[in-house]
Order: structure tokens, then C-alpha cells, then sequence
């Protein structure tokens, strides 16, 4: 067998990547650092260099595969030493750990009869999936069948891959290491000039509560219970994409004009959009806005990803009838969301943080 090449640790914490092309075919005979396969993580496509020289004796896996970070991409049968400084070893599971895994231990647990069980199995349900009927909330056969035509109904189910898959497991991770707590307000946009950017200016009022309140500009180490406040604030932006939710950084917002500034984002989505962006492009946020109102919705309990202790989102501005000195006036709202990661950001920072984005807003 000749010399094997692993896919590489990808950085983030990435487990896998798949496949979206081949860049060469078995015989071919390659250079170091030559393109050898185009893979889709959770953020982005990106292109795996070839570590050295040789000949292609075999390619693992197609479009579309899943590949585990540390599994066999690339068997070479000549070639000359590889930098495998970055090569984690491969995970490796035995069929009676992958049964106990997808295998339910219990369901929430009630008993279940081995005939529900084993119709269950005939219908391809999963217990864990049906809502029971019988007395104690037991789960019964027409329970298991009508799970059944849901199913069918719903057609089949699909892997979650990409940035689909990785989301899910980021929101799963994030909700089980956060408190979060989500404060809200409001504020008039109403003296903006017509053609204000909206969210360069809640960029830059993101920038200005920062140094205000610095302790949600910050990363914290739960593992280890230590907080890093960052001088500089970089602010991670939530974009909707067909595949999933991506989160450019824009760098160093307090320091940049604001054409610089929408530059600098529309460059981040044009490459959001090819999936072409840089995966340096995608790390070290300090916070994180979500403009969630140029799509719909007012408010929103939203989710803080660790290390980042705040993420801060903007609903659909709209024209609202609301008193001033006893007056009726009408003025164009733009509603406000924060979310913080309790542990670290009381209650008052938080409220005193949305103040001065409230504040900053309402200037002209």
C-alpha cells in the first residue's frame, strides 16, 4: 500500500467536510501544494492542497460524502515526505458503538411493549419521535402507525450536511454551555436621512456600547472560568444563505469610516454567497449582529455561540403612532434584541449596553 493522505484538521473545531469535487483522477501525477480536492465545511468551500509529489494511486470517496477530519483522502503510490503537523488520527467506531447510538435506551422513560417495539422497527419509527396515547401517556400501536404515515406524508429524511449540519451542532452546543438572558427595546430612526445604511449604523453603535460597556466585548473560557475583555471590536455579521446561516467578520468596525465599512461587507457577502470566503474571515468575532428585520420579525430571543458573551439583532423597522410632550406623532421604529451570556454580564451591563445603542441610533 502506498502513502496515504488524510483530510486535515480544518481549524474551528470541524469533525468532517464534504466532498464537492475531485480536482484530479487516480494516475495523475501531482505537485506539492497542487489543488487535489474541493471540500464543503461548515462555512465555506475550500481546496486541499496535495502535501508533496506523486502519483495518484487511488481517491476515497465522491460528491457528496461526508469525509471524518483524520479519514483517507488520497493514497499515493510514490511521493516524498509529508508535513503532517496538522493530521489528527482517524475516529474509528465499531459497529456495537454505532448501534448503542442510534439505538434509543429508553423512551422518556415509560416501558413499551416488545410488539410495539418490534412494529416500530417494521415501520421504521423512532420511539423516541411518537407521541403516546394510552394511559400514562404509554405509547400504542395506532400511535406507531399513525407516526408512520406522518413520516410517509413528510417523505424521506435527509442527513443534515454542511453548513446545515454544523449549525445544528453549534445552536446544540451553544444552548448547552449559555445562559442567556435577552433584554429589548426601542428606538426612533425617524431624522435618518432616506438613504441611511442600516447596518452600518447599527454597526458603528455597536462599536460605541462596547467601549462603553466593554463586558460584551468579550470572549469567555467557561472550561477554565476566565474572561477575556478585547480592546478591538470586530463584529461577527449573521447572513442568510439556501444552505444555512454564515458569520462573516467585519474587523475593527471602531476604526473605519462608513463607506470603508460597507465595502468591507459587501465584499464579505459577495464571497458569503460563492461560498468562497477565506476561513480566516469566519473566526475571532467579539460580538455578533443579527439584522434579522430585512427578512421579517420585530424581536428576538437569539443565540449566543461561545466564546462571545452578546449577540445583538434588529427587527423590521416600521411607521408607529407614539406620543411625544402629549402629542400623537408618527415615527419610524426600529425595534432592538440583546442576548448575553449571564454568567459573565449582569443584568445592569446589559441594559446600560442597549442604552447607548438605543442612543447612538437615534442621532441623525
Amino acid at each position: 500500500m502506498g502513502r496515504q493522505f488524510t483530510l486535515p484538521d480544518l481549524g474551528e473545531g470541524l469533525e468532517e467536510a464534504e466532498i464537492v469535487g475531485w480536482l484530479v483522477n487516480q494516475g495523475d501525477h501531482v505537485v506539492a501544494n497542487q489543488p487535489l480536492v474541493s471540500v464543503e465545511t461548515d462555512k465555506a468551500v475550500v481546496e486541499i492542497p496535495s502535501p508533496w509529489s506523486g502519483t495518484i494511486a487511488r481517491l476515497f470517496g465522491t460528491k457528496g460524502d461526508l469525509v471524518k477530519v483524520g479519514a483517507a483522502l488520497v493514497e499515493f503510490s510514490e511521493g516524498g515526505e509529508a508535513d503532517t503537523g496538522t493530521i489528527v488520527g482517524e475516529v474509528q467506531w465499531d459497529e456495537r458503538q454505532r448501534g448503542e447510538l442510534e439505538r434509543p435506551a429508553s423512551v422518556r422513560g415509560l416501558q413499551v411493549l416488545p410488539a410495539i417495539r418490534a412494529l416500530a422497527r417494521k415501520l421504521d419509527v423512532d420511539l423516541n419521535l411518537v407521541q403516546g396515547s394510552g394511559p400514562g401517556g404509554t405509547i400504542t400501536r395506532a400511535d406507531v402507525e399513525r407516526a408512520a404515515r406522518s413520516l410517509t406524508d413528510a417523505g424521506p429524511a435527509e442527513s443534515l450536511k454542511g453548513m446545515r449540519r454544523a449549525m445544528a451542532q453549534r445552536m446544540a452546543l451553544a444552548h448547552a454551555q449559555v445562559v442567556p438572558t435577552t433584554v429589548t427595546d426601542e428606538t426612533s430612526i425617524d431624522v435618518w436621512p432616506k438613504d441611511a445604511d442600516i447596518t452600518i449604523r447599527l454597526v458603528q453603535a455597536i462599536a460605541t456600547a462596547c467601549k462603553a460597556e466593554p463586558s460584551l466585548n468579550a470572549w469567555y473560557n467557561s472550561e477554565l472560568g476566565e474572561r477575556r475583555l478585547l480592546g478591538r471590536v470586530d463584529v461577527g455579521i449573521a447572513v442568510d444563505l439556501e444552505g444555512g446561516l454564515i458569520v462573516p467578520v467585519l474587523r475593527n468596525v471602531s476604526e473605519r469610516d462608513s463607506s470603508d465599512l460597507r465595502a468591507g461587507l459587501e465584499r464579505m457577502r459577495t464571497d458569503a454567497a460563492a461560498r468562497s470566503i477565506p476561513p480566516e474571515e469566519l473566526r475571532g468575532a467579539t460580538i455578533t449582529l443579527s439584522n434579522f428585520g430585512m427578512i421579517g420579525g420585530r424581536f428576538a430571543s437569539l443565540v449566543v455561540v461561545p466564546p462571545q458573551v452578546a449577540i445583538i439583532g434588529a427587527g423590521r423597522a416600521e411607521q408607529r403612532v407614539i406620543v411625544e410632550q402629549g402629542n400623537q406623532v408618527i415615527r419610524r421604529i426600529l425595534p432592538l434584541s440583546l442576548t448575553f451570556d449571564h454568567r459573565v454580564v449582569t443584568g445592569g451591563e446589559g441594559a446600560r449596553f442597549l442604552a447607548v445603542v438605543k442612543r447612538v441610533l437615534a442621532q441623525p
